[in-house]
């Protein structure tokens, strides 16, 4: 059994449609695990009435919390599966190659990453400024990693990478920071192409999301540093 996160905060024009997208793929051995921050516009309720209409359906809704850093640690808390991953509600990600993602498990990997970045892999609709950042935050990490998507929030990990690990609900990257702190022997990337929301509001990146992400990346150096030593 494998356990797929979905995060979700205002997302109620998007989550049905890809439950659905992600049940006809057949795969009866995945359960969704979605965590709603009390969308005010309705999206765990959605999330309450697919739950009824599907049994590898369980729902949180989480009242006092926020964050998509923290929804992922809560959810990958509440799994009770071997496999873990998680993926954006927003449609951006592509569910048709999670067969690929979970075939590389069976031959041997513990972490996989969906890639816009490897071979075959793009973004679609994306502004000059969006990938801008986007291949800025990559490289600024390039030193810690040869995985060419480390800042993908569409993966799956077994949670042995993981077990010793605690992970920081804060982190700007969940992703990243398993890359750098987990404990893993086989990496796979998949490609995908990641497609821009159509429905809903794109985060806006601020100032504040910069410096947090800066302030991150350099305590993962930190850490890269302080265990090379020993």
């Amino acid at each position: 059994m494998i356990a797929l996160i979905l995060p979700t905060y205002n997302e109620k024009g998007n989550l049905a449609v890809l439950v659905k997208k992600i049940i006809r793929l057949g795969m009866k051995d995945v359960a969704l695990i979605i965590v709603d921050d009390n969308s005010p516009d309705g999206t765990g309720k959605i999330a309450d009435v697919l739950a009824k209409k599907h049994k590898n359906i369980k729902v949180f809704h989480r009242m006092n919390e926020r964050g998509l850093g923290s929804a992922i640690k809560f959810g990958f808390d509440k799994a009770d599966t071997n496999i873990v991953g998680v993926m954006d509600t927003d449609l951006s990600h592509d569910p048709k190659i999670l067969p690929q993602i979970f075939k590389q498990f069976e031959n041997g990997a513990d972490f996989v990453i969906g890639s816009r970045y490897v071979s075959y892999g793009s973004i679609k609709n994306w502004p000059f400024v969006r990938r801008f950042v986007s291949k800025t935050a990559t490289l600024l990490v390039k030193p810690l990693t040869g995985v060419r998507d480390p800042m993908s929030g569409f993966f799956f990990v077994n949670k042995n990478v993981i077990k010793n690990m605690e992970i920081n609900p804060e982190s700007c990257k969940i992703c990243l920071d398993i890359i750098v702190r987990g404990k893993y022997k086989k990496v796979v990337e998949i490609p995908y192409i990641f497609t821009n929301r159509e429905r809903g509001k794109t985060k806006i990146l601020t100032l504040k999301e910069i410096t947090k992400y800066i302030k991150y990346i350099l305590y993962l150096y930190g850490y890269r540093i302080r265990n090379r030593v020993k």
